[in-house]
């Protein structure tokens, strides 16, 4: 085998394992968005502002439509105060179609929503993208953005 071989194969090599440490990340990103997801519906159906607060970076952007956007540490507070208490929604969904990104440091999440109001009835549904980095606690969304196909916000 020539140099040229060797480093070719050498090449290969590192980065079929550089690619399967990348699916890995993901894979592991992919499954605690899904168990944040499941706990972020959960505050509601509780009532336990904290499940949801939990959710996210302490320097995080909530943007939602027809309002200023929500950052920094108070944001979930707000967000949770607007769902639960002026909304009056108890329950939802989130349906990913998609989780991208090297997933070392950020992924981005795509996908639908639901909400429901009391009596279980569906309050809203839409669209959603979440940018989520990766923090000391694990996967927390930093960067949040949704809308309505209903016109509800």
């Amino acid at each position: 085998m020539t140099s040229g071989q060797c480093l070719l194969m050498s090449f290969l090599f590192l980065n079929g394992r550089a690619q399967q440490t990348v699916n890995a990340n993901l894979e592991e990103a992919k499954k605690a968005i899904a168990a944040s997801n499941e706990l972020y519906f959960q505050a509601l159906a509780k009532g336990d502002s904290t499940l949801m607060i939990d959710r996210y970076t302490k320097d995080c952007w909530i943007m939602m439509p027809n309002m200023p956007t929500l950052c920094g540490v108070e944001a979930p507070h707000q967000i949770y105060n607007i769902a639960y208490n002026k909304v009056g929604l108890r329950n939802g969904r989130f349906i990913t179609i998609d989780v991208f990104g090297d997933a070392v440091e950020y992924v981005t999440e795509v996908g639908f929503f639901e909400t429901y109001g009391a009596n279980n009835k569906l309050f809203d549904n839409g669209k959603f993208q979440v940018l989520w980095k990766k923090t000391p606690a694990g996967w927390k969304m930093f960067r949040e953005s949704f809308s309505s196909d209903r016109g509800k916000y």
